[in-house]
């Protein structure tokens, strides 16, 4: 019996999966199986996953699409080991992760149960360290720190298989943000351990999930909706968050809508300059916000 199972959902990525799937066949820890949950592809992954020459790795197919919170349950379901790790198709991991994941367990108090890494997140082939150095603590009890970043991804992390009978597991309703939204929901029972080193090299796609407006949208909502009696307890947060919907409301051109979420953050902290003004700016119309706030970005990135 493999001490880990890795969950690895996929679904239409011939083109990047070869990658990610040897990343994992070329770990130090070997005691492991992989397990591809193919969602439904309609391209070649099938025939590509099992080109592969690896007792290690098992196949299993979706008859249609279903997400990837569904495949990574289905994964979960037939996995045999006694801690789960995932991998995207699109990502890399560096050879020493599962090693290195595995000897941190090792020396970790009994109420650790979930071990991430840090990882690089390439876009448009600018390398960024994350998580980023201002989100505190990495360590310990992460609940009020996650409820204000979201900072543990899946292909980070490694959870022991109990985590997922007592925390239950991936919400599916969402995609996307659903690492977001279980992570959130373990840190309620278990401790977690942060690995200060990039594992994982994490590449954003076109067509991910993530930039699919209306999805990422009913998913914030769903945050701030199961989560609301924990985030009102801090006004700050309660404004942040309805600044981040009103934000992605106005960005996509839903301005009514976004400037409903921008007054109730405005009412919420009455000092947060920050809903002001892009209340303000979105009387100026979609495309004049969306280039103030591309600029907005690009100024407060670096910092």
């Amino acid at each position: 019996m493999p001490i880990v199972s890795i969950i690895m959902p996929t679904y239409n990525r011939e083109q990047l999966l070869r990658r990610a799937i040897q990343s994992v066949l070329t770990q130090t820890y070997q005691d492991f199986e992989l397990i591809i949950v193919d969602d439904g592809s309609t391209d070649n992954t099938e025939r590509l996953a099992k080109s592969f020459n690896s007792d290690k790795i098992r196949y299993i197919r979706h008859r249609e699409n279903k997400g990837p919170a569904a495949a990574r349950n289905t994964g979960i379901q037939s996995a045999k080991g006694d801690y789960i790790a995932f991998q995207d198709s699109d990502n890399e991991w560096m050879p020493e992760k599962l090693e290195k994941q595995m000897r941190a367990f090792e020396t970790a108090p009994p109420e650790v149960s979930i071990v991430y890494t840090g990882c690089y997140v390439v876009i448009e082939n600018k390398k960024t360290y994350f998580p980023p150095a201002k989100v505190t603590p990495k360590d310990g009890d992460l609940f009020s720190s996650l409820l204000k970043h979201s900072f543990v991804w899946t292909q980070q992390a490694m959870a022991k298989r109990e985590c997922f009978e007592r925390a239950g597991m991936f919400d599916e309703r969402f995609p996307p943000i659903e690492d977001t939204e279980i992570f959130l929901r373990m840190s309620r029972y278990y401790q977690f351990k942060y690995i200060n080193e990039p594992l994982v090299i994490s590449y954003s796609q076109p067509d991910s999930i993530s930039k699919n407006k209306s999805a990422v949208i009913r998913a914030y909502k769903l945050i701030l909706e199961t989560y609301f009696e924990d985030i009102k307890q801090d006004k700050r947060l309660l404004a942040y968050y309805y600044f981040r919907l009103g934000n992605y409301l106005c960005s996509y051109g839903e301005l009514s809508q976004g400037r409903s979420y921008l007054i109730r953050s405005i009412k919420t902290h009455p000092l947060d300059i920050r809903s002001a003004s892009a209340l303000l700016v979105s009387w100026l119309g979609g495309s004049i916000y969306n280039r103030v706030a591309k600029s907005y970005r690009q100024i407060v990135r670096p910092f």
